[in-house]
């Protein structure tokens, strides 16, 4: 009779999970995997946080007087051509909600319900996290808002039994809210899969306490009969890993700042390193094993170029995560001015490259398998169907489908005549187009393919420098290009069709190519028969659809920075991007030498809206070199640097020119000077001071470092690691003095220490590859050079600089090789305190103060 009654109990226990799996959207597994209830396929999805129905966003659309459905409507389609499939945001409740949780249907809701509406027209699931604790202010002031999260803020939510109710009532209306778009609850929609409490709770009580605060928040939202699994942060006050795993949760949540946040300019060198590995320290406990993980945020803050997405992809997957988004896309209507996260900059038209480095990515997230390893940088770089390299600034996809590349690419596709999809900046063997905007080509039919060609995009400043509403960062411009499509598919003499709104462009392929301007194109092979032209792509892409803001170039960008420094007798390229609203006729480089007159020398066009001269060497003589950049168009010419309206050679030109200093053959070649403070990655200390010394142009860099270890209040228990680095990049100013630099016998430190006793200083140069060499010197309390043979430099640990975030992830990069010492291929400088100390001197405080360090 037991027995029966076991097997019977034993039998509803099976019955009732498996009506949970398949009656639920999505579940979590014994293992810890999120799966598709009706398939038991593993969950894999990617996308990015998006912000335009709330706080700054909503304000500034409001401002420009932007109709923001239509905004929406706008991005999502550019989301569907980056192939984004999952949409994550932290919803700011201090704007939907009042002070005891009553959700507020109001202009904010209504946006959000129809953007996810629009998304899910595109096929994309979300992840949704209902309480920001953020109020709606950044970067600007805060507004007044009624939610309980202004009534509170984030800490006393954590604790004050008011708040928490107010959470509570929260949280169980905002679940059982009905979207008027869709008809659906939110607990009811098959495309939100899961929801995440709340955003960033950084938790300082007690165990107990938390996990009695979590399972309050888990319980208000299953009391809306909700199945979807409840996600907790888990990445802050790791501490309390338990105490998260007892709560009651079906995963945890994921951030990564591989390399900071909030650097104020474009960060250099590679930085492959930093995102080498995504390292969880609680991996083992066997509670992080049964539940699932996902990224909420994630991107690599202040890095302008292309590379690096896709392995941060397949670092997540490698420790198991199978959700991620990346944080935050701008909106378009205010992508030029990148005024929402400055330290952030990710949108298809003003940033094509990394948008494409960030479709890669999703592509990864897709197809490589949870958990596998593919070893240390440099030996991953390529894995499974993807390649990246800092050296080229490229990341790509090469399947016999698919061809994906962010750059300029040599690599062969393996079955050009069996592609369906391609997507690229610049030239590949199978696509060269001159402009500086991304390209789609989708195949519809056998003989018909789909183009999408964006506007051209240029950076006039630099985007991760503090913004302005009132300072672009970014231009486009529609452009007539030439392009060469060069696919089996579509032989000699295709037709070309132009598709979206207002774009009646109908000719011929000259060959295989054609000039176009920016929008959608049908490309039809000779004897090919056009079908329906309203079918569907991937991602439920209509064959007409094109979005992209008009040109908006209104003045001339001459942007060109001259080097730093030259060596006597070198050639010189002068390299400058020319913005203007038509084709210059004319771009004149105007060099004075010995005489009074100078030599000008015709600037050539290349790619996108370079130009280039070379200097002859007979100009690099010992002293200044000087020169202007003229651009004529429209029977006008104007002078640079500074826009002189005039030539360089007219009699009322009263302009500057651009200066580079030109030093004798095996003069020293600077690698750091103090003055270049604002640009050294490093961990900011209490009394750093940049001090003047009695000779004019001469600074110092006093950096005091209380201690070399201190306690993470994050990490708490994390490895104890005595040092306190700095890292420079310097690759752009030596660009002109490789000649000397191949010359370089020693590295040269000059400065001091205020410490009592000889401080060990060590220095190190790191290379392209990631790899770093150095050695130390000992700095005493006199003002004096400090040197270290380059024939005696080691392999020693190269620094995650800037330090990621979450803190815990590695301090060191462990490389797969180091390679050989090549004196040609450094381009940064790593000063570190801790090396060569022992005993006391580990937990003392040390002051260095730096002037330069110098190659000679």
């Amino acid at each position: 009779m037991k027995a029966r009654v076991l097997l019977l109990i034993v039998t509803c226990i099976i019955s009732a999970t498996s009506w949970a799996q398949k009656g639920t959207d999505v579940y979590v597994d014994k293992d810890g995997i999120m799966r598709w209830g009706k398939t038991n396929e593993e969950v894999r999805a990617f996308g990015v946080n998006y912000t335009a129905p709330f706080a700054f966003a909503y304000r500034t659309a409001k401002q420009q007087g932007v109709d923001l459905k239509k905004a929406i409507d706008d991005d999502v389609y550019h989301f569907a051509r980056l192939g984004f499939d999952l949409y994550r945001v932290h919803v700011w409740d201090c704007e939907i909600s009042d002070s005891v949780g009553n959700l507020l249907n109001n202009v904010h809701l209504e946006l959000f319900d129809y953007m996810l509406k629009k998304m899910k027209d595109r096929g994309m699931k979300f992840m949704i996290t209902p309480i920001a604790y953020w109020q709606n202010g950044w970067p600007a002031p805060d507004e007044k808002t009624p939610g309980f999260s202004s009534k509170y803020g984030k800490g006393d939510c954590l604790t004050n039994e008011g708040a928490i109710r107010a959470q509570e009532n929260y949280l169980y209306q905002f679940l059982n809210h009905v979207n008027p778009h869709t008809g659906l609850a939110y607990k009811n929609d098959p495309d939100i899969i899961a929801f995440e409490v709340s955003n960033e709770p950084h938790h300082g009580e007690p165990a107990a306490k938390v996990t009695a605060f979590i399972k309050r928040m888990v319980t208000a939202m299953k009391k809306t009969g909700s199945k979807k699994p409840v996600f907790y942060n888990i990445s802050h006050s790791i501490h309390l890993a338990d105490a998260y795993f007892n709560a009651g949760i079906q995963g945890g949540t994921f951030q990564w700042y591989p390399t900071g946040l909030g650097s104020n300019h474009e960060l250099g060198g590679n930085l492959l390193p930093n995102v080498d590995n995504y390292v969880v320290p609680f991996a083992a406990n066997p509670g992080f094993k049964k539940i699932a993980k996902l990224v909420y945020e994630f991107d690599a803050a202040d890095v302008g170029r292309s590379y690096i997405y896709p392995a941060m992809a397949r670092s997540f997957r490698t420790a198991g995560m199978q959700i991620a988004t990346q944080f935050a896309y701008d909106p378009t209507y205010m992508a030029d001015v990148n005024t929402e996260y400055g330290t952030h900059y990710m949108n298809l038209v003003y940033a094509p490259q990394k948008a494409l480095s960030l479709k890669i990515a999703g592509e990864v997230f897709r197809t490589v398998p949870l958990y596998k390893s593919y070893g240390r940088y440099p030996a991953n770089a390529t894995f499974e169907d993807f390649s990246v390299s800092y050296e080229q600034d490229l990341a790509q996809m090469v399947t016999a489908q698919k061809f994906f590349y962010t750059n300029n690419t040599r690599t062969v596709p393996p079955a050009a005549e069996k592609l369906e999809e391609i997507a690229g900046w610049g030239n590949s063997p199978v696509v060269q187009y001159s402009g500086t905007g991304a390209y789609f080509i989708d195949r519809v039919t056998p003989g018909i393919w789909r183009l999408e060609v964006m506007p051209d995009a240029v950076w006039v400043d630099d985007p991760f420098s503090k913004a302005s509403p009132s300072k672009k960062m970014a231009v486009v411009q529609s452009r007539a290009r030439l392009i060469n499509i060069q696919l089996p598919d579509l032989k000699d003499g295709y037709a070309v069709q132009g598709m979206n709104a207002g774009n009646a462009f109908s000719a011929t392929a000259d060959g295989t190519s054609f000039t176009v301007t920016p929008g959608t194109y049908l490309l039809t092979r000779k004897g090919a028969t056009v079908g329906d032209l309203n079918v569907r792509l991937h991602n439920n892409i209509g064959l007409r659809e094109f979005f992209a803001p008009g040109s908006s170039v209104t003045e001339t960008y001459v942007l060109h920075k001259p080097l730093t420094a030259a060596t006597e007798g070198d050639a010189y390229t002068v390299e400058a991007n020319i913005i203007t609203a038509t084709v210059p006729d004319a771009v004149e480089l105007y060099v004075y030498g010995k005489h009074w007159k100078p030599e000008v020398i015709q600037m050539d066009a290349g790619s996108g809206f370079t130009y280039r001269a070379t200097i002859s060497p007979s100009f690099l003589q010992s002293g200044t070199l000087r020169y202007y950049i003229t651009v004529r168009a429209g029977g006008k010419a104007t002078t640079y640097p500074g826009g002189i309206p005039s030539g360089a050679n007219d009699w009322d030109f009263y302009g500057n020119p651009y200066t580079v200093p030109v030093l004798p053959a095996k003069s020293a070649v600077y690698l750091f000077a103090a003055a270049d403070e604002a640009k050294l990655s490093r961990n900011w200390t209490p009394g750093t001071s940049l001090m003047p010394l009695a000779e004019p142009g001469r600074v110092e860099l006093a950096v005091p470092v209380k201690k070399l270890f201190e306690l993470d209040p994050e990490n708490r228990q994390g490895k104890q690691v005595h040092d306190y680095s700095m890292r420079y990049f310097f690759g752009r100013q030596v660009a002109g003095r490789h000649g000397d630099i191949a010359k370089a016998t020693r590295i040269v430190f000059h400065g001091r220490t205020k410490d009592g006793t000889p401080l060990p200083v060590q220095l190190a140069l790191i290379m392209r590859d990631g790899s770093a060499y150095g050695g130390t010197v000992t700095v005493d309390v006199r003002t004096s050079d400090y040197s270290l043979a380059l024939a005696d430099v080691k392999p020693v640990s190269v620094v995650t600089l800037p330090r990621p975030y979450p803190s815990f992830l590695p301090y060191y990069f462990v490389p797969s090789a180091v390679s050989g010492f090549a004196l040609d291929q450094v381009e940064t400088l790593q000063i570190s305190i801790g090396p060569g100390l022992t005993g006391a001197a580990l937990d003392s405080a040390h002051e260095l103060v730096i002037e330069s360090v110098r190659l000679e």
